[in-house]
């Protein structure tokens, strides 16, 4: 029986990956690299942001060409991870900022919500869905940082990097996330 194994980072450095990219006769594969190293995890967090795949779709693609353009002027002052969530993040807060323009907010971000009732026993998908509705109603910067932290699990330090936004304020940031959570759950 032979297993195949999906590979979605692969066993090189990022120091490596650099040399790569930085080296003009093998650019193109350190690029193929870096984006099988990091699409999924950046999909997902995009994902989380932004909300549609179409949307993510798009803010991913801005993301890898912006990488592309700037990798030279990239300092290694953060890790390589750190950077590109970085861009990611801002991207996908740029979209959304775009979106705004042209759309209402709520109906942008808020997803129908199944309208299954629990009958009197614990109903899995109805408590998800009531779950991720309460996530949805954060606002932009909590719901990120929850994301960021619960799902995650980055050190409120990654996530400072990431966001640029001080480790306190972070942790203030969680907290009111979870506690929101807390009292629209208890509220449904």
């Amino acid at each position: 029986m032979t297993t195949q194994i999906l590979q979605t980072k692969p066993s090189i450095d990022d120091r490596s990956l650099l040399a790569l990219i930085r080296n003009v006769q093998t650019r193109e594969e350190g690029f193929r690299l870096l984006i099988r190293a990091y699409q999924v995890r950046l999909y997902n967090h995009v994902r989380t942001i932004v909300g549609s795949h179409d949307d993510t779709d798009d803010v991913l693609q801005n993301t890898f060409v912006k990488i592309f353009r700037n990798i030279e002027k990239f300092e290694e002052k953060s890790s390589l991870f750190t950077w590109i969530y970085r861009i990611a993040t801002r991207e996908s807060l740029n979209h959304l900022q775009s979106r705004k323009s042209h759309l209402s907010i709520e109906s942008d971000l808020i997803s129908p919500v199944s309208e299954k009732h629990a009958d009197g026993y614990f109903d899995e998908e109805t408590a998800v869905n009531r779950i991720n509705e309460a996530i949805e109603s954060l606002p932009e910067k909590q719901k990120m940082v929850f994301h960021l932290r619960y799902y995650e699990a980055l050190s409120y330090q990654d996530i400072a990097d990431i966001t640029e936004t001080s480790v306190g304020a972070l942790k203030a940031s969680y907290h009111h996330a979870v506690k929101k959570i807390e009292s629209f759950l208890r509220e449904q």
